[in-house]
């Protein structure tokens, strides 16, 4: 089984939050986990919603502050195992390009 999850962490602070982002991405690399960050957060595929879940968590605490912010969706679609880039393809299928475009 699949499961996938967005994760988002960030301090709540004023400036950058670039330093502490990265620890919380560091912190997946301790999982088995695969991932890729994205400017708004972080797509996390996972064998089982508690290897998803420890994951997020660790990143969750790797983030130093007073107060950090930390959202996780997950999509735990209990009858395939379709990944991350499968569910992207399906999109590009369909609209007959890559889903992205720069301007």
């Amino acid at each position: 089984m699949t499961v996938i999850g967005f994760l988002s962490v960030a301090p709540v602070q004023e400036g950058s939050m670039g330093e502490e982002v990265a620890k919380a991405v560091a912190a997946l690399d301790e999982f088995d986990v695969s991932y890729e960050t994205t400017p708004m957060g972080t797509t996390i595929e996972a064998d089982s919603v508690d290897d998803l879940f420890a994951a997020a968590q660790a990143a969750h605490e790797a983030v130093d502050g007073d107060r950090v912010s930390t959202l996780l969706k997950v999509d735990d679609k209990r009858t395939s195992d379709q990944t991350a880039r499968e569910k992207v393809d399906a999109v590009e299928e369909h609209l007959g390009h890559e889903a992205k475009r720069e301007r």
